[in-house]
């Protein structure tokens, strides 16, 4: 089986798909791996796309739909009713994925497939998936497992593994549950080998089981699989009640769409709904230019800031000579900090709680940081002043009041940028929208009034 195509074979599938050559494509198809047909049905136009799908084995197409972007698979599903979705494709996926395909429907095609899957087991499981919110672990985690009580034998498990081989992919431990299914323990698959199967689960079950509440959220469970090194986690509910599973694949996809979402938030625009390539022209637009109209409003208040104090600048014009150098030194700093503190919440690493410790380490690395560019800045000014006269007779005195204007806009922007992240987290909303831009556009404003204020207490006798 291939596990890459390559330029020329994507362009002879196309010419296929043309041709409408059905045998020699159906056997060119069945060499790729789902991830590469997908790949083809994503580079053809919406009507050859649907050609090929729907020529594909059941069982192929269902594994095709999971890797498919998620607006064409809207696009070749809108060719099928509820019930062909449900008879065809869902009857050969796993609850999760299922609940993931079933909850991108719309609500009436969407009660058109629950009520047309057959197995009333299967079609309870995606209900109960579906009722989780986004983003936690009961809409992530799979229904399908193998679990033995802790009152049977280790040839339970053997045939617990039979029973359920056709169902489940991938088999990484055995969980155990007690009388009240409550998840107990867990037997990796190792001890089925060295073990004899006569004897007694409880005597083998590691009780030191790492799971999950249904209701946590995703970037949670991520953590907890990164530190314990798992590649499989137990869902269970408030009372310790085994629910489902969540393996890793499944958190990688999640993971990796969040941190999209972020960092495109982070750069100061709406989160696409798709991926770039798939994204239309108006939704670039759309996504992008609300950010940029509320930044180009805020960075006009920099306009107003610099009015404001036009008596001052008009009276010593070698002021707006280091505006730039203000509001850019400001600015960085309020993005690198918010940069900073939106990753360590994502990774779990810091709370909102400690907002106070927060505090002081970010006054200290933003009065530490800001010395470094008073100095420099001020050795500026002095540098150039021994060569030219454009700084004027007072150069010392423009140059003392940069260097305390630039450690006064470092700690600011350092204090801007680490705490708005933390308080947006307390307010229940996304720390990304924090984004740097955002950051930077705020201490712009701050940092010129803070700037001109300096100056004219500072210069007054020159002003």
């Amino acid at each position: 089986m291939t596990f890459t195509i390559s330029k020329a074979n994507l362009e002879r599938l196309k010419e296929l798909v043309a041709q409408r050559g059905d045998a020699e494509l159906l056997s060119a198809v069945d060499d790729l791996h789902p991830a590469d047909i997908a790949e083809v049905l994503d580079n053809l136009d919406l009507i050859e796309a649907q050609y090929l799908f729907e020529r594909l084995e059941p069982e192929l197409a269902a594994d095709v739909i999971l890797e498919v972007p998620e607006d064409r698979r809207e696009a070749l599903l809108g060719n099928y009713t509820g019930k062909e979705i449900a008879e065809e494709l869902i009857e050969h996926i796993d609850s999760d994925d299922a609940a993931d395909v079933i909850g991108e429907l719309s609500d009436e095609v969407r009660d058109e497939v629950l009520a047309n899957i057959g197995d009333s087991e299967q079609r309870s499981e995606i209900t109960e998936l579906l009722s989780y919110d986004e983003h936690t672990a009961g809409a992530l985690m799979a229904k399908e497992l193998v679990k033995v009580s802790a009152d049977s034998s280790m040839l339970d498990c053997v045939r617990e593994l039979r029973e359920h081989a056709e169902h489940i992919d991938d088999v990484y431990v055995i969980l155990v549950v007690d009388e009240h299914d409550r998840l107990v323990g867990s037997i990796p698959l190792k001890m089925l080998l060295t073990t004899s199967l006569r004897t007694p689960v409880r005597e083998v079950y590691f009780p030191d089981v790492i799971s999950v509440k249904a209701h946590e959220d995703v970037e949670e469970v991520s953590r907890l699989m990164e530190k314990y090194d798992l590649v499989m986690m137990p869902v269970t509910d408030d009372r310790g009640r085994l629910l489902g599973r969540i393996t890793i694949d499944d958190v990688l996809d999640t993971i990796r769409e969040e941190e999209t979402e972020d960092a495109q938030r982070m750069a100061g625009m709406g989160a696409l709904d798709y991926s770039y390539s798939n994204s239309s022209l108006w939704e670039m637009v759309k996504k992008r230019s609300g950010w940029l109209v509320v930044l180009f409003i805020g960075e006009s208040f920099t306009a107003t800031a610099m009015g404001y104090f036009e008596d001052q600048i008009a009276k010593a014009v070698v002021l707006a000579l280091f505006v730039p150098l203000i509001i850019s030194s400001g600015g960085n700093t309020g993005s690198q900090a918010s940069t900073l503190i939106i990753r360590a919440l994502a990774m779990g690493d810091i709370t909102v709680n400690e907002w106070w410790r927060i505090f002081r380490r970010e006054c200290s690395v933003g009065l530490i940081l800001g010395m470094t560019l008073a100095v420099i800045g001020f050795l500026r000014v002095a540098v150039w002043s021994q060569f030219t006269s454009i700084y004027g007779p007072h150069w010392a005195e423009v140059g003392g009041v940069v260097a305390i204007t630039l450690l006064g806009v470092v700690i600011w922007g350092n204090l801007v940028g680490s705490l708005f992240p933390l308080l947006l987290k307390r307010l229940g909303l996304d720390p990304a929208t924090s984004s740097a831009p955002f950051v930077a556009t705020v201490v712009d404003v701050t940092g010129l009034v803070i700037y001109f204020t300096f100056a004219s207490f500072f210069l007054r006798h020159v002003l």
